[in-house]
């Protein structure tokens, strides 16, 4: 084994608070009356304080108890993100009983295969949508008592089996004083969610999430001191999925507010509304954004193009004095001021122009993406954990950052480095065990560490993460090849780009499976004589295969001979969450995608 790094315990995190329940309780005694959370209502915005947050919330709790909902049985979410996702949650905690986070994407298959496994008693269902799919599979799941419609009428047809919210908190209103009582039963080591994998390879599997997981990672975020009860913080990301929920944690942990929306395509807007001081995102938002700007300017050309570039190249110099600790000086100090005021705050602007750093997680990052934001002012400080970990293990700070890196562990987070490269994790933040599946907790558990399936390595107490271990491939001729890395260097080189799947397991050469992003590539084909052509024919024209070439080939002169892409195939559509494709914390389900388009892949070796 290679060494390890174990950053300690703090009296912070030795003194936190028992139960995630305690932890929201205790913010709402300590601020009352400060902004909790801000959502949007028509076409305003609307705050919450801490205490409103906190009545709602034991009305929804003493509904579930009034329901029949006993301590540490499962309360199920099909809910995409917004304000009355984190009110039921809060319930959920407040009534003593589990969370089982469901995305509203899920197929009504392995929906009912959730509620069944986890033995669910009341579902909060968003909609009529996500009613149908527990309806359409009604006789599979026995466990169900009650489905709570947050939007819209129960219809007739399920009598007495659906209720509306608002009856929910009608029943609530009688059973108030069972709430307190079901607080002081929680204990640390008692379950609080149960989250249940994206998937990207067979069945989900629930991982159980103790009460102490999520109260450590808390006092772990606090103990960096990375964020502050100023801060505010839009919140977008699935909260189905373990880095939305551990947002939460840290909210509740440090005061700070929210602004909560979870429409993809009002990302960019609502920040620019919001004006939020910090926000986390996947990779995948961050190219979209880098893309679209450079499309922006691509498509201005003329002195606003020269002007950019030119900004950038001062601004890329001046990332990399402040990489190493420095601040500009003399001509540079000049240029940069100049540069900054005409291009790069104008960049800032689109995010609201408030944004200290940005959170990078979910899938790996490519670093001169993160060097491109950097040289715009605009820091992300990528971070590492996995479902098992509550999200969080690990994260680079605004005062001690290495971009390319994964940052510092938690305090009290211990990793090190088996000796094929696996990351291995011990600590406060880890999983008590896979739901129902004894033989899989052992496996992955082995010998006190959790083997994360990463493959990493350790500089100065940084952790470098390489590839996942199930995607490293070794061609026919005996070189290994770790696809992330060269994926990520792709889409950050070509601004059309959405997927790029690089291909190559027992094969003589690589190629890839290339999809172009929709807005991006109708820009694009403005520009290239193919306006208001179908997008099956823009992005299979010659001029399209053309321009990913000129892409591909400057990807390959970086790369080593045995990695570089030899052919590529572009595809009529992108790859959907909706189409079983991707998850929906956006990462690439890649075996899926190789058995969906191996004809296609075949094909490039047959030729």
């Amino acid at each position: 084994m290679k060494p390890v790094t174990d950053s300690g315990q703090s009296e912070l995190l030795s003194g936190r608070k028992d139960t995630m329940a305690r932890m929201f309780l205790d913010r709402v005694a300590a601020t009352p009356q400060r902004e909790a959370f801000r959502f949007p209502s028509g076409e305003t915005w609307k705050s919450v304080t801490w205490a409103e947050t906190d009545t709602l919330g034991r009305r929804r709790a003493a509904g579930l108890i009034a329901l029949g909902v006993e301590p540490q049985q499962r309360v199920g979410i099909a809910c995409s993100t917004r304000i009355e996702w984190v009110e039921c949650f809060l319930a959920g905690i407040l009534a003593a009983a589990a969370t089982t986070t469901i995305y509203p994407t899920t197929m009504a298959s392995d929906v009912a295969f959730i509620v069944a496994d986890a033995d669910v008693q009341v579902v909060f269902a968003e909609n009529e949508e996500q009613v149908a799919k527990l309806r359409d599979h009604k006789a599979d799941i026995p466990s169900v008592r009650k489905v709570v419609l947050i939007d819209g009428t129960p219809s007739a047809e399920d009598g007495d089996w659906v209720i509306a919210l608002a009856d929910l908190d009608a029943l609530g209103d009688e059973h108030l004083a069972a709430v307190d009582e079901r607080i002081a039963q929680v204990t640390p080591t008692d379950l609080c969610t149960l989250i249940y994998t994206s998937g990207t390879t067979g069945r989900p599997k629930g991982v159980r999430l103790p009460h102490s997981v999520w109260t450590y990672e808390g006092a772990a975020v606090e103990e960096t001191g990375v964020l502050t009860p100023d801060d505010l913080q839009f919140l977008w990301l699935p909260l189905s999925h373990v880095f939305g929920q551990v947002l939460l944690a840290v909210q509740f942990q440090i005061g700070f507010a929210t602004a909560i929306d979870g429409r993809i395509d009002k990302i960019v807007e609502n920040a620019a509304i919001v004006q939020p001081t910090f926000m986390a995102a996947a990779p995948r938002i961050f190219e979209k954004a880098h893309a679209r700007i450079k499309t922006m300017v691509a498509g201005d050309g003329g002195v606003k193009e020269k002007l950019f570039h030119w900004a950038f190249g001062v601004g890329a110099r001046v990332s990399a004095l402040r990489q190493q600790g420095n601040e500009p000086s003399g001509l540079l100090a000049v240029q940069f001021g100049l540069a900054d005021k005409i291009v790069l705050s104008k960049i800032r602007a689109r995010f609201g122009g408030r944004i200290r750093f940005f959170v990078s997680g979910s899938a790996a990052l490519d670093k001169q993406l993160a060097e491109w934001f950097h040289a715009a002012g605009l820091l992300i400080l990528e971070g590492y954990g996995l479902s098992e970990t509550a999200a969080g293990s690990t994260l680079n700070r605004p005062s001690s950052y290495r971009l390319g890196s994964v940052g510092l562990p938690f305090a009290g987070t211990e990793i090190k480095i088996a000796e094929d490269g696996e990351i291995l994790i011990k600590g406060d933040g880890v999983m008590s065990g896979y739901h129902n599946q004894p033989e899989q907790t052992a496996e992955v558990l082995s010998d006190g560490w959790l083997h994360t399936g990463d493959i990493g390595h350790l500089e100065d107490g940084y952790v470098y993460i390489t590839d996942r271990k199930k995607d490293l491939f070794k061609t026919s001729g005996g070189k290994y090849v770790a696809p992330q890395n060269i994926e990520g260097r792709f889409k950050t080189l070509c601004p059309y780009a959405s997927q790029f799947i690089v291909h190559g397991n027992q094969r003589n050469f690589v190629t890839a499976l290339v999809t172009l992003d929709p807005d991006a590539i109708t820009t694009w084909a403005t520009a290239n004589g193919l306006a208001g052509q179908p997008y099956a024919d823009i992005v299979t024209s010659d001029a399209a295969r053309a321009m990913v070439q000129s892409y591909v080939d400057d990807l390959n002169s970086g790369l080593n001979r045995w990695e570089t892409i030899k052919k590529f195939t572009i595809l009529d559509r992108d790859l959907t969450v909706e189409s079983g494709e991707m998850t929906p914390s956006l990462k690439l389900k890649r075996k899926y995608v190789e058995t969906e388009y191996a004809e296609v892949l075949n094909k490039m070796y047959d030729q």
